[in-house]
């Protein structure tokens, strides 16, 4: 089965509303390719190696959190913005990416799938634009969390605990998550009562806010918190539509 791209397009933006968010670049369609589409697939990043995996996989679009274009970037197409674009035309595959509407998105979106592999149901949502989640806990210390998300995510993480490793075993009641470099949202986490934030990636100044606050940051990685929304959400639309979905992981230490 197969069906136009506009439809596909109308299907991802009936979900993700990207109308409602203020975003770093355009959310949609951002590469046109053939105008009819059978087979999808997902992926977190629009890189050089996830293009030639869904070339290789016969795809007729991609769908991502992370697009090609930013804002502020430069605009000339040279170097590895060539090589991407490149690829796409000569095998006339749509792109379609969504970031901050993915992020959101209350069931197949990156900050509710991270919730749920983490067994974390969102019960209030904060910071910018509404993205960070809070939800009820029961952990014995901030160690026992970075833990528990290194276990399920399968990596390392970082633990920025209050007061050192006295501050890592004071018990935990809230948990705050938001998934990629969503780490300036750190002190609207500690104003909304959480014990605990979880994101991908910590800068300089978190580490210092953690420890003279006293709620614990754990930087899971950028990748591994950005995982699950892609495939989730393009196998949902792909169900409800007749099409092929395929997810392709592109590994990212990040």
């Amino acid at each position: 089965m197969s069906i136009s791209r506009q439809q596909l397009l109308q299907a991802f933006d009936g979900l993700l509303q990207p109308e409602r968010f203020k975003d770093y670049g355009p959310n949609g369609l951002q590469v046109e390719g053939r105008a009819e589409i059978s087979r999808v697939v997902s992926g977190v990043t629009a890189s050089l190696a996830l293009i030639d995996a869904a070339i290789e996989a016969r795809a007729d679009a991609i769908f991502v959190h992370h697009g090609l274009f930013w804002r502020g970037q430069d605009g000339r197409v040279t170097g590895w913005m060539k090589q991407r674009l490149q690829r796409l035309l000569a095998h006339d595959i749509n792109l379609f990416a969504y970031h901050l509407p993915l992020d959101a998105h209350p069931l197949w979106g990156n900050n509710a799938q991270l919730g749920r592999v983490l067994g974390w149901t969102s019960e209030s949502q904060f910071g910018e634009q509404a993205l960070g989640c809070l939800a009820s806990a029961s952990y014995p210390s901030a160690q026992a969390v970075a833990d528990h998300v290194a276990q399920a995510l399968g990596r390392s993480v970082t633990l920025v605990a209050p007061g050192g490793a006295m501050g890592a075993q004071r018990p935990i009641a809230k948990v705050a998550w938001c998934t990629g470099g969503a780490q300036s949202y750190f002190e609207a986490a500690i104003a909304a009562g959480a014990d605990v934030f979880v994101t991908g990636e910590i800068s300089e100044p978190q580490a210092h806010l953690a420890r003279e606050t006293g709620v614990a940051f754990v930087a899971a990685g950028h990748h591994a918190t950005e995982r699950y929304g892609a495939p989730a959400l393009a196998a949902e639309v792909a169900r409800s539509l007749g099409l092929a979905h395929q997810f392709i992981e592109i590994d990212n230490p990040a």
